[in-house]
């Protein structure tokens, strides 16, 4: 598998080896080669997934601690700067 493969293409491919797995026209060998495939593309996206999941968290944490500071430094619409 290549590492580089973005997350779209390792979809792509892993819904490729499910149609043919699925329509049973591998032989055994080629079967088993494919769902190690598979697993393989299934880790990698999983992966991914997690890594983006981290990265939207810590977005939304350093916005909301920019809307949590500014609260207090004056920029709120209460009135009180």
């Amino acid at each position: 598998m290549d590492k580089k493969m973005t997350y779209e293409e390792a979809m792509n491919r892993l819904d490729e080896i499910i149609a043919v797995l699925e329509e049973n026209k591998a032989t055994l060998d080629e079967s088993i080669k494919l769902y190690e495939e598979g697993v393989e593309l299934a880790k990698f996206c999983d992966s991914k997934l997690k890594s983006i999941e981290d990265r939207v968290v810590k977005i939304y944490e350093n916005g909301s601690m920019q809307t949590y500071e500014g609260d207090h430094n004056g920029t709120n619409d209460s009135g009180n700067q």
